[in-house]
């Protein structure tokens, strides 16, 4: 009988085969994480946070160049010139609009209101945006309106390009009800979402995505009609249809620093014809409507065409007459 076929020694070599398989299974077993079959198992690596420093750092150029935005806007609209509104109207296209695309909407108010706002941390440059408007708009008005949403300074623009002979002159009463629209078009909307939680449908009540020319071909014929009435219709969205503007001019009656107005505006109405907002109604600002566009501030300073100009004139002459 050879050695294998003894039957103690089959035992011996059976177990040194069980003994050998258990020692590999247990070594391969050690090896891998328990998570992670197949893997290695060396130590995790710390990942180390950025601090809100380094954040702020990364962020900088955004920024730095928005304060050189705002500061040109607020200096044009503190100097009240005209070159340099239209500068700024340009200065918005390109930077809010085409460059960053970034604009304050009616979907920014949706997330006050629920607390769904974007994290400070990664976001700084748009807080110092939406703190800019909040701001100038308790202490000015519709400034943000007038010149710095890239929309409305893409429809100014059309309007200053496009021949007066196109323009349509609205109804005061027609112009005054048309205006409601947009506080309808803002509650709504919020009452959608509130109930909802849905807000893609935002992109059919502001045509702000245009900057980023992604759109639907439904969406483009709508921009197209709109910005054709907008030709017949001086700043027909902005005037009738934003529901930003219309939240913004809730706001704005708590205006700080409003509009000087002299005595004899009670009675001179060349204001109230020069406004292409429709903005001054039976000789009274509207401050809801009102987007700061400076005409008639401008006129109230010239005095060659404001009546009180030319009364102080008669007043200083009768003045000297009688001092003869």
């Amino acid at each position: 009988m050879t050695p294998l076929k003894r039957p103690w020694i089959r035992v011996l070599v059976g177990a040194y085969r069980v003994l050998v398989l258990c020692m590999l299974v247990t070594g391969i077993t050690r090896a891998q994480p328990a998570d992670d079959a197949g893997g290695w198992n060396f130590e995790d690596e710390v990942e180390v946070q950025p601090t809100l420093l380094d954040l702020a750092k990364e962020q900088a150029p955004d920024i730095v160049l928005f304060l050189a935005f705002a500061t040109l806007a607020m200096f044009s609209f503190l100097r009240k010139s005209v070159p340099l509104k239209y500068v700024t109207l340009v200065a918005s296209v390109l930077y809010m609009g085409i460059y960053k695309s970034q604009l304050i909407s009616v979907v920014n108010i949706f997330g006050t209101l629920t607390g769904n706002l974007p994290l400070f941390a990664h976001s700084m440059a748009w807080y110092a945006f939406a703190t800019f408007t909040v701001v100038t708009t308790v202490l000015w008005g519709r400034v943000y309106c007038g010149r710095i949403c890239a929309f409305g300074a893409f429809t100014q623009l059309i309007d200053a390009i496009v021949p007066k002979r196109f323009q349509l002159e609205i109804p005061q009463a027609l112009e005054q009800r048309a205006s409601y629209i947009k506080y309808g078009i803002l509650f709504g909307a919020v009452g959608y979402y509130l109930v909802t939680h849905e807000i893609a449908f935002y992109r059919y009540i502001e045509p702000f995505w245009l900057f980023t020319f992604d759109a639907t071909p439904v969406l483009w014929m709508l921009l197209g009609a709109l910005l054709v009435a907008s030709i017949f219709v001086r700043n027909l969205y902005c005037r009738f249809l934003c529901p930003l503007g219309a939240a913004l001019g809730l706001l704005s009656n708590l205006t700080v620093f409003k509009i000087k107005r002299w005595s004899e505006c009670s009675q001179c109405r060349l204001c109230e014809k020069t406004c292409e907002w429709g903005a001054i109604r039976k000789r009274q600002i509207i401050k809801s409507e009102c987007v700061r566009c400076d005409d008639c501030e401008i006129l109230y300073a010239d005095e060659k065409r404001c009546p009180h100009w030319l009364l102080e004139l008669k007043r200083k002459a009768r003045g000297l007459g009688i001092g003869r």
